[in-house]
């Protein structure tokens, strides 16, 4: 970026619009329109967000800002950086996943975000949703991906995949030969089933009376994982979301699909105020990737 273009873009930032900015340095707004364009244009990447007459910077403007003011003492000191947000260095990503995403589905994006981006920093962990949503809200994580819908006014989301339900069983089982397992027979079994409290629980009882079925179990669990792990000691079968059944799945515990499942979405969920950051971008596109790649593998 030249000394002109440095000026027009402090401006726009200052200003918040083209037309407060072209008042401010004296020149035509449409001069200030075609030099902010053709500054994105060069640097590669989105500066600000167009609406209602105001511009909202990106987290990259934000960051660029930060060294523009400080321009009188080095324009070489903005340039090598707005090159460097340009390559997602310098950039943080803090992650929320759902338990079952973080078994495969979200480490697969994240180890190639990581991969892509080798100045960035990224942080996950592992949370319940209604933890999430509190997180996100208080500016402690920047994006989660939930396998359960978040309706909140200040979170905005966005479908990234699919989930479904499964039958686990322990190695040797007569449903290892199967292709899927229908509802009846998984009643016959000794089921592990989840505490009606949870919202998986939730969800697989629903289903169960949908189909007019009412089954008993003698161990409840809060999770899936818990499920597999009792399953893989003799404990009985579970039904499960898919995803933590493929990643189970091994010489102590086999899975097969359900007939006729129901199919479930996950979401990529952030602050609807604040645009997302280009790493944030590539992070959603390499999680539907993610869950793409399961679902062929099915």
């Amino acid at each position: 970026m030249n000394l002109r273009q440095i000026e027009i873009f402090r401006a726009v930032m200052l200003a918040g619009s083209v037309t407060d900015a072209a008042r401010m340095l004296h020149v035509s707004q449409p001069g200030v329109s075609r030099m902010l364009s053709h500054i994105e244009l060069q640097l590669g990447m989105r500066l600000f967000e167009r609406g209602r007459g105001r511009l909202r910077p990106t987290p990259e403007a934000q960051a660029l800002y930060a060294e523009v003011e400080n321009v009188y003492r080095g324009v070489r000191r903005i340039e090598d950086r707005a090159r460097e947000l340009s390559a997602g260095g310098g950039l943080t990503l803090r992650v929320l996943a759902s338990p079952s995403t973080a078994l495969e589905v979200v480490p697969r994006a994240v180890a190639g975000l990581a991969a892509a981006y080798p100045t960035a920093r990224v942080y996950m962990e592992t949370q319940l949703v209604r933890e999430m949503v509190g997180q996100l809200v208080r500016h402690e994580a920047d994006i989660a991906i939930s396998t359960l819908p978040i309706d909140h006014a200040l979170l905005a989301s966005e479908p990234v995949g699919s989930w479904t339900l499964a039958c686990v069983f322990g190695a040797g089982h007569a449903f290892a030969a199967r292709r899927s397992v229908r509802l009846r027979e998984v009643m016959a079994e000794r089921l592990i089933a989840f505490s009606a409290d949870t919202p998986q629980g939730r969800l697989i009882d629903d289903w169960w009376r949908e189909n007019g079925l009412a089954p008993a179990s003698q161990i409840e669990v809060r999770s899936g994982q818990a499920a597999c792990a009792l399953v893989a000691c003799g404990a009985g079968v579970a039904v499960v979301d898919d995803l933590t059944a493929r990643a189970w799945a091994g010489e102590r515990l086999g899975f097969a699909p359900l007939a006729r499942p129901p199919s479930f979405g996950a979401f990529a969920v952030t602050l609807a105020s604040a645009p997302r950051s280009r790493l944030a971008n590539d992070f959603v596109a390499r999680v539907k990737g993610a869950f793409r790649a399961v679902r062929a593998a099915a």
